[in-house]
């Protein structure tokens, strides 16, 4: 990532060194580690400004594939939207044909309840009237009985007594 080198006086850090005890050897290879510490380790204005540009873009590019998912989103939501409203009218539908039917069952049932309730109350008549003509019968032949009772009584009570 580091395109350019860290500016370092190694010439000053070599002279500093030695003035401190260092021998020059050594102040050399200290500079060269630090110059190479500091040329793998820090980032130039270049590497931020590159850095910088790469977050740019996927911060760009990220913002672009969330519209697009936020976008699919709502587009799948109306579709589930119109779905829901289709499944709802054909359940109200569904519900409007069971209460037709269900009404029209009601309505059947009725009128054969009725039918039948006609078909009692003209049986109930008829088995009135068929008894009020065995009722009839009845009293007519226990009048007639009585009556012939009661001939039969006046002629025994008329009749002369032998004797």
């Amino acid at each position: 990532m580091m395109t350019e080198p860290v500016a370092f006086d190694s010439h000053k850090f070599v002279k500093r060194l030695t003035e401190n005890g260092f021998t020059e050897q050594q102040a050399e290879v200290l500079a060269d580690e630090q110059v190479s510490l500091l040329n793998g380790n820090l980032a130039t204005k270049t590497d931020i400004e590159e850095l910088r540009l790469a977050t740019k873009a996927d911060i760009e590019e990220l913002r672009q594939e969330t519209k697009t998912a936020i976008a699919a989103t709502r587009a799948d939501i109306e579709k589930m939207r119109l779905v829901t409203e289709a499944a709802i009218a054909q359940t109200r539908a569904d519900i409007e044909k069971l209460s037709q039917g269900t009404k029209a069952d009601i309505e059947e049932l009725r009128q054969g309840t009725k039918a039948d309730i006609e078909k009692m109350r003209l049986a109930t008549e008829a088995a009135i009237a068929q008894t009020k003509v065995e009722l009839l019968k009845w009293v007519i032949g226990a009048l007639i009985a009585q009556g012939g009772l009661v001939v039969a009584l006046i002629k025994l009570f008329q009749s002369p007594v032998v004797g």
